[in-house]
């Protein structure tokens, strides 16, 4: 609906509108539409219809027409339409159209019901609508802002304002109208207000969604009405107002009778008046100006207003302007016969008027509420209420001011000032005059003179000093004005102001000069300007002329000085009774604070320059830290010694360790001394003893610190600068950052005791009882930064370095050994600690906030910050708690020297064990995840995705009998919250699409809020796919027992799901833009692919998840935008030609995120084709098939999408996978192999570039000690040398990691083509083009990548032995001259399965098997020189051998065809080419190789002696007889029963493989005369006869049970015996040796030999059961018989007989 595209638009210009004030602004046409588009919108601004009885009427006719459609409305849809329009008074259509709208965006609002939608709707259009409004203006008026952007703005201001063609009046009618916008949002609060407390007194139930709604009412209401009130104000502040303004203005200010945040909206309108009309350099002319005058000067008695105050304060405001006309005495008409002395007395009465009425009291009060008061402040909030008195001075409890508006206030306030201090130079000087008067009456015991009116005016000074600190606090750029030009009139105010000060003045001077010095160019002109010589008295005035540091110092002096006189105070109070402790004699009641405010201004100073704090530490006559601890005593007051200790914490800002250490000792000196130099003094403490004075005084020394608020908070902030690490070991992290004899003479060494008060007696004892939730968020964020800062500074790679490294490392370290770090750091007691229940109990307090209290707070404000640090430390501590459980607290343990009292709770095993009592977390983690904090979200994520992987706290709970399954405990907590809705549409809304992340790409909010929610995700479902976790309940699942389900009227199955925002994601967001890949764009679509992936892989989630992707046609979409890539290609703008590209990590970031997801893509299709397999679904497959072989087959199709080839464009780019390492020179012994990450294999993953970065450090020590790095030079050699080594190191990890994705997507893309080679409904002319295409592709990969002996080439080739075997499969395979086939062949194949799709039934197919022909003959020759690459492993042989095979096995079975003789021919000609070395290689393979590599070389050996009989060709034959592999083939069957007998049973299968390919190659051998003669001389029967297989009496049975086993047996029988027929047969009957040998084998084996004849016949009923045996039985039997034949062994034998006989007749 349009309203619906109204908000979206607004919130779009809002957003650009954003980010031009800002300057990142990208797309600036697009602003200009938007702005022109919305002209009309300004104008009418917050106008709406009200109701009437025709609109009415139209909504109770059951019909109503919305956008040209008409609509059936029920009842209640009338009554609830007829609620809206009374509750926002709008026209009942409109109100119904709204309604409608609230049930289309009822998921933008998290579901609430549809009316509660609609009002959230109507006040966000209106409320976003005057924010574009007020941008547009503010930034017309910006001066930064580019000249030609403001002409457009101002230009554009001018057609809303409708004053470019119209009348300049306009303009002031269009103020007068914002006026009156600001009046109804007045009166709409308070009809709210009376609502709810008419609800209140009737004792109405209080509905949560009625309540909601008022506030967010309410909320908005006063959000507008500031926005109105600040687009009035730059109305104004651009002369766009008239002077009638100003009189309605006033005349509107005196009915205002209540003071709140929505009357404080006026104060600026109220100042920009007065600057606009009253300045001399306004809009206004003198005339006017004086007209005005005259009215507000009149109005005080005859107009007094509801708010007297505010009418003094804006007097105030008035003539601080108006008096600039007469400060230059001008002349001119409007003053001829004017007394400008009488005025100007009546100007200066009128103004001590309102001052004597608590102008510069509400003044205060204004300017100090506008400023956030989200941190406390002690010192300035005690002068301010100080100095306000008992002024009736309204505040407002809960002000909630935008940031803008209260810079505009600043910004106002700070003219107000500047006007002030310029025009009124007098009242000035009498305001000191005066005050000085009154001060040295006080100070005299003098009654005040009341009717001089000098008591009431005092403090006028004062107040105005602590409105500029207010006005400039934090605004560095307005300061600069003091300090810019040492003639103007605000740096002589500054000088004025800083002499002959009062000690009240002081105090508010050193708070305005602290607010000016902001900033380092500030802060150094602060510097001079304290150190000016020429302000500085003479030295008997112990307060100088003007405030400089001497006077600070001696003022600091003087008060040591008197402690030290006087130290008795700090003791306890005695139980025996005696002196109490006395108070130091101050002067005056103020000291305090002044004392206070001149520490404040010293922190201010050294936090803002290094040359401030160098300056001030290594003054030659103050000595800042013994005077800092001196004041830091007891008797002081608690905010003194806490302003002590936040100087402290400045001067440590980029300390070194030697003033660590400095500090550290003074620090524990003062704290161990204090109780004792109190027993010195007092002679009634004198017989008290005391075993340990000095861990007394600590002891009480901590007890005081923690006693209040502000000192345990400074205190704390102190600590954690102190153990913050040091400028100079902050990279290392290899020592303790404070001596580690601290503390030696009088206790055990450490800063144990310090981290007990911060945790234990602070955080644990004080911090529950604050009461204020503001101190307490304040002090706990203190606390939890100073746990994290102990926690991080432990390095503990260290100690892994120390485990695996060859040498000590304590020789490069700076502590003294590695068992003194791990036993001093205060890592191991801040651990402990945090194993303490009162510190857990306190922790998951802190993390246990209101979700909406944090979505309305500011990302700054302590709330957020404390909630993030515990967060922070929760997943911290579960990061490190192996460290210290497993090797920190076993090491202490077995040292317990130097161990303080036990804090930790034995029965706490783990931090899950505390997070299993206080579940509610995750709750909690989910809701703040749509909280809009970017870094909070962040962080949520990250401690979920913990919690979400610790196996103890994802275990499946068993009920209290321990008998059944209830499921997972994080589930069933947030499946049991009633949040669970809101929370699942909140990360949706954070995970959603965004087409404004492209302006902004990495660096958007969003961007770092949608990569940490899938890598939640990712890991979450990782860890445990098959079983429901936190993860699946987010992305929309719901969960019963242990399976998951989809609601029907769920968000999942609506399609509004966190599943579905990551289908937007992966589909939506684009690869490239402007010719380049976009790094965070691949990351963000590759972890949503992977997350899918998980999900369809699941067998949990695959069934809902396929059926989602398919309703989505996910894979076409996805497909369809694949990007097609070159070696030109860029990613994140640099190509992968550039040399520089393995060291860009977004570069190479962005090429592993495109082959991610190409993987996972390709995975997805495979995933798809195997289910429509399984399905049968024929058409969705034609269509699946249609989309991956596209382009593949020459269609008028248009322009063709991506093929299956097209998507292996990734293997075109080359990456360099072998980096030189860099020469060095210092670090030629350095050993990285400590930073290695190893795969499970031992191959190396990646390096770990922060564990190298800190042995460089550690190498870099060892060399300073050493003395190799003496000076500069020396420092920048090794300095380069570590930066290359990084960087080498770095291009490692790159390539790696590119090298292993990219082979994962060639896996995935040779699954996917298998896949499609093996569907049998594929046509015949696309089967042939994608084999051609398959072998033209791969084989010069094949090639390439063998060469380089890469992993790609194993994959390659497998992929080529399967579509190999694919075209063997399906026979007759290539014809490969394009000749005829015989047509038995032809039509064998075609029955029952489809021909081969290089079947050359015509000339075009003749063609095609010519080209197939030569393709698998280059395939075959790539192969032959793969095998004799030096680099070529044993896999990718057995991988070629397999290809070569395969290759010969297709020649054979196309030995019909007549032109098969010439290739026959080709192919023996290529291996004779490759020369005798091939033979040599894989006749080694063949003996000696490993697994089936043996195998495949047989194999191999096989096919190419075939080839070579065919070609009547002796050259194989000759080749293996040379290298005697011939004799050990024939040898090894004596070692068969041996072999047999040795190997284990799961061995037997593959052994007897082995046989059979072994005896296949021999059998082969023996069908060629030369080979049977060598397999005769290598001795064939000899080592038959020494196996003694055929020596078994199968008659005597066989001494086997298996009938598997009896089976290999007769195989084995078979394969020799073939042999030896082959042999007899190759040789003829005419070799009478061969034949002699065999008939001797006959007789030796005859047993044997009738034993089978016997078995085959069934003589005896012996014949097996077992029709494999019988068959084997037959074929022995025959290969007997035809052995006998040939060698005529039964003439043989009766020959033998015969003349046996006749050797044995007796004559």
């Amino acid at each position: 609906m349009a309203a619906e595209n109204h908000l979206e638009v607004l919130q779009d210009l809002q957003h650009d509108l954003v980010a031009l004030a800002s300057s990142q602004l990208l797309n600036i046409e697009r602003l200009w539409l938007n702005l022109e588009a919305n002209i009309d919108a300004f104008r009418r601004l917050l106008d709406k219809p009200a109701r009437n009885e025709p609109s009415r009427l139209r909504v109770l006719s059951g019909t109503i027409e919305f956008d040209e459609e008409q609509y059936a409305i029920n009842d209640e849809f009338q009554e609830e339409t007829m609620q809206l329009a009374e509750a926002l008074e709008l026209d009942e259509v409109e109100s119904a159209r709204l309604l409608y709208l609230g049930k289309v965006l009822a998921l933008s609002y998290l579901n609430r019901p549809p009316l509660q939608c609609a009002v959230f709707h109507f006040h966000n259009t209106r409320d976003v609508l005057l924010q574009c409004l007020r941008l547009v203006l503010k930034q017309s008026q910006t001066v930064e802002c580019e000249e030609e952007i403001r002409g457009v703005l101002l230009q554009l201001v001018t057609l809303v304002l409708e004053t470019r063609d119209g009348p300049a009046r306009n303009g002031s009618l269009y103020v007068r109208k914002c006026m009156q916008e600001m009046t109804k949002c007045e009166k709409w609060v308070q009809l709210i207000m009376d609502r709810v407390q008419r609800s209140l007194i009737l004792g109405q139930p209080q509905d949560p969604v009625f309540t909601e709604m008022m506030e967010f009412q309410m909320g908005s209401l006063h959000r507008q009405h500031e926005s109105l009130a600040t687009i009035i104000a730059l109305l104004i502040k651009g002369g766009y107002a008239a002077d009638e303004d100003f009189y309605h203005t006033i005349e509107h200010m005196r009915t205002i009778d209540r003071w709140g945040e929505m009357t404080l909206h006026y104060v600026p309108i109220l100042t920009s008046l007065t600057s606009q009309y009253g300045s001399s350099e306004g809009s206004a002319n003198l005339r006017e100006s004086r007209r005005i005058n005259s009215r507000i000067m009149e109005g005080r008695d005859s107009q007094v207003w509801a708010l007297p105050n505010l009418q003094a304060a804006m007097t105030t405001w008035w003539l601080a302007e108006y008096n600039g006309w007469y400060f230059d005495q001008p002349t001119g008409s409007p003053l001829e016969g004017v007394d400008l002395e009488a005025e100007a007395q009546s100007r200066s009465d009128g103004f001590f008027r309102a001052l004597r009425d608590g102008a510069f009291q509400f003044t205060l009060s204004v300017i100090s509420q506008c400023k956030p008061n989200d941190w406390y402040n002690p010192v300035k909030t005690g002068l301010t209420r100080s100095l306000l008195g008992d002024a009736p001075i309204p505040s407002i409890e809960s002000a909630t001011m935008t940031k803008d508006f209260q810079e505009l206030v600043m910004e106002q306030f700070e003219n107000f000032t500047t006007a002030f201090i310029t025009n009124m130079p007098d009242t000035l000087r009498r305001f000191k005059t005066e005050e000085d008067d009154q001060r040295r009456r006080i100070l005299s015991g003098i009654p005040a003179n009341l009717q001089n009116g000098t008591a009431e005016n005092s403090g006028h000074l004062e107040r105005f000093l602590l409105i500029m600190s207010y006005a400039y606090e934090n605004r560095p750029e307005a300061a600069e004005a003091f300090w810019s030009d040492s003639e103007s009139n605000l740096y002589g105010f500054l000088q004025w102001a800083s002499r002959r000060q009062s000690t009240p003045c002081i105090s508010a001077f050193c708070e305005f000069f602290r607010a000016i010095s902001t900033g380092q160019e500030c802060s150094v002109a602060a510097q001079r300007f304290l150190l000016d010589e020429n302000t500085v008295s003479s030295s008997r005035h112990r307060r100088s002329i003007s405030l400089s540091w001497t006077q600070i110092f001696d003022e600091l002096d003087f008060y040591a000085s008197r402690i030290k006189d006087n130290p008795v105070a700090a003791l306890p109070p005695n139980p025996a009774g005696g002196t109490k402790a006395k108070n130091i004699d101050i002067e005056e009641p103020e000291s305090p604070v002044m004392l206070e405010c001149y520490l404040r201004l010293i922190g201010h100073l050294c936090s803002q320059s290094q040359e401030i704090r160098v300056w001030i530490l290594s003054h030659q006559t103050f000595r800042v830290v013994d005077t800092l601890f001196a004041l830091s005593v007891s008797t002081m007051p608690a905010r003194v010694r806490a302003c002590v200790y936040h100087v402290i914490q400045a001067l440590l800002i980029e300390k070194d360790i030697d003033l660590g250490y400095y500090m550290w000792t003074a620090l524990d000196h003062w704290a161990s001394s204090t109780y004792p130099q109190s027993l010195q003094t007092l002679g009634g403490y004198r017989s008290v003893r005391i075993p340990n004075a000095a861990v007394a005084g600590e002891d009480f020394t901590f007890e005081t610190v923690a006693s209040s608020y502000e000192e345990a908070d400074a205190f704390v902030s102190m600590l954690l600068t102190l153990v913050s690490p040091s400028a100079n070991t902050a990279r290392l992290n290899d020592g303790l950052q404070f001596p580690e004899q601290l503390g030696l003479s009088y206790r055990i060494p450490g800063i144990e005791p310090y981290i007990d008060l911060a945790l234990g007696k602070v955080f644990a004892d004080l911090v529950p009882h604050l009461g204020d939730p503001l101190k307490t968020r304040i002090l706990s964020l203190n606390v939890v930064s100073f746990i994290m800062e102990c926690l991080t500074s432990f390095n503990e790679d260290l100690i892994l370095i120390a485990n695996e490294s060859k040498g000590s490392i304590e020789e490069s370290m700076r502590s003294s050994s590695l068992s003194a770090y791990t036993r001093f750091h205060p890592f191991n007691r801040t651990m402990e600690w945090l194993f303490n229940d009162r510190v857990i109990t306190v922790l998951f307090a802190l993390t246990h906030q209101n979700n909406l209290e944090v979505s309305r707070s500011t990302s700054g404000s302590p709330l957020i910050l404390v909630l993030l640090r515990s967060i922070e430390l929760m997943s911290l501590v579960m990061r490190l708690q192996s460290t210290y459980l497993d090797i920190v607290r076993p090491f202490i343990k077995a040292n317990p020297a130097g161990r303080g009292q036990l804090v930790l709770n034995p029965s706490l095993v783990s931090f899950e064990d505390s997070v299993s009592t206080n579940l509610h977390i995750v709750v909690d983690l989910a809701l703040y995840c749509g909280s809009g904090h970017p870094d909070l979200v962040c962080a949520s994520l990250e401690l979920l995705k913990k919690l979400c992987t610790s196996r103890k706290l994802n275990a499946l709970q068993t009920s209290t009998l321990g008998s059944r399954i209830t499921g997972n405990r994080l589930v069933s907590i947030l499946l049991q919250h009633e949040d669970l809705e809101p929370i699942r549409i909140s990360f949706k809304e954070a995970l959603a699409f965004d087409s404004r992340e492209l302006d902004s790409g990495a660096l958007a909010e969003s961007y770092r809020v949608k990569l940490s929610m899938l890598d939640f995700l990712n890991v979450a479902l990782s860890l445990s796919p098959e079983k429901p976790n936190v993860a699946h309940i987010l992305l929309g699942f719901d969960c019963v027992g242990n399976s998951l389900t989809i609601k029907n009227d769920g968000l999942f199955a609506e399609g509004l799901s966190l599943f579905h925002a990551i289908l937007d994601i992966v589909i939506e967001y684009p690869d490239s833009v402007e010719d380049t890949m976009l790094a965070w764009s691949m990351t963000l679509k590759r972890k949503g692919l992977e997350i899918l992936r998980t999900l369809w892989k699941s067998s949990l989630t695959s069934t809902q998840t396929l059926v989602q992707l398919r309703e989505r046609d996910f894979l076409s979409n996805v497909w369809m935008r694949q990007s097609p890539i070159n070696q030109g290609t860029r990613w994140n703008g640099v190509s992968i030609r550039d040399g520089n590209f393995l060291f860009n990590e977004d570069s190479v970031e962005a090429f592993d995120g495109f082959l991610g997801q190409r993987g996972i893509l390709l995975e997805l299709a495979s995933t798809e084709l195997r289910l429509l397999f399984i399905e049968e679904a024929s058409e969705r497959k034609a269509g699946i098939m249609s989309m991956f072989l596209s382009s593949i087959v020459i269609q008028d199709r248009g322009e063709p999408t991506m093929n299956i080839f097209d998507l292996l464009d990734f293997l075109e780019i080359d990456v360099i996978d072998k980096l030189s390492r860099p020469d060095t020179r210092y670090l030629s012994n350095f050993d990285h192999t400590i930073g290695r990450d190893l795969a499970p294999d031992g191959s190396i993953l990646a390096y770990n570039i922060s564990l190298i970065q800190e042995l460089l450090e550690l190498q870099h020590n060892n060399l300073l000690r050493n003395g190799r790095i003496t000076d500069p030079t020396t420092e920048g050699e090794f300095n380069m040398e570590a930066q290359n080594i990084l960087l080498y190191f770095s291009g490692e990890n790159s390539s790696r990691r590119l090298m292993r994705t990219r082979l994962a997507t060639l896996v995935s893309w040779i699954d996917l083509a298998t896949l499609v080679m093996e569907d049998n409904d594929v046509n015949t002319a696309v089967r042939s083009a994608f084999h051609l295409q398959a072998l033209q592709t791969l084989s010069p990969k094949l090639e390439l990548y063998a060469s380089q002996n890469k992993p790609e080439a194993i994959i390659i080739a497998k992929f080529a032995q399967t579509l190999l075997a694919q075209l063997d499969a399906h026979n007759p395979i290539v014809s490969k001259s394009g000749g005829p086939i015989h047509e038995s062949t032809t039509r064998t194949s075609n029955e029952g399965r489809q021909s081969n799709s290089f079947l050359p039934s015509n000339p075009v197919n003749g063609r095609v098997g010519d080209v197939a022909s030569d393709r698998l003959f280059h395939l075959f020759k790539i192969s032959l020189r793969t095998i004799q690459d030096p680099d070529c492993d044993e896999i990718l042989r057995e991988a070629v051998y397999n290809i070569c095979f395969r290759y010969l096995a297709i020649d054979n079975s196309n030995s019909n065809n007549p032109d098969a003789t010439a290739n026959d021919l080709q192919s023996m000609r290529a291996v004779t080419a490759e020369g005798r070395n091939l033979i040599d290689i894989v006749s080694d393979d063949g003996y000696s190789g490993g697994g089936t590599c043996r195998i495949a070389a047989l194999l191999l050996l096989d096919a190419l002696t075939e080839l070579s009989i065919k070609e009547k060709s002796n050259y194989i034959v000759e080749a293996l007889t040379k290298t005697n592999f011939l004799v050990v083939l024939v040898e090894s069957i004596r070692h068969i029963p041996q072999e047999l007998g040795e190997s284990a049973t799961g061995d037997i299968h593959a052994l007897i493989a082995y046989y059979e390919t072994k005896f296949s190659l021999l059998l082969t051998i023996s069908q060629s005369r030369l080979g049977a003669t060598q397999v005769m001389n290598a001795g064939l029967f000899s080592s038959i006869r020494i196996s003694g297989l055929f020596s078994t009496d199968l008659d005597l049975g066989l001494d086997i049970d298996n009938p598997q086993a009896t089976q290999k047996y007769y195989q084995l029988l078979l394969a020799l015996l073939r042999i030896v027929v082959a042999v007899v047969m190759s040789r003829g009957p005419q070799n009478k040796q061969t034949i002699n040998q065999a008939q001797g084998f006959l007789t030796e084996y005859r047993p044997l030999m009738v034993a089978i004849f016997k078995r085959q016949a069934n003589i005896g009923g012996l014949r097996s059961g077992n029709a494999n045996n019988n068959r084997f039985l037959v074929d022995l039997a025959g290969f007997f018989e035809l052995l006998i034949s040939l060698t005529g062994f039964l003439e043989y034998e009766e020959e033998r007989d015969t003349q046996r006989s006749q050797r044995g007749v007796f004559t």
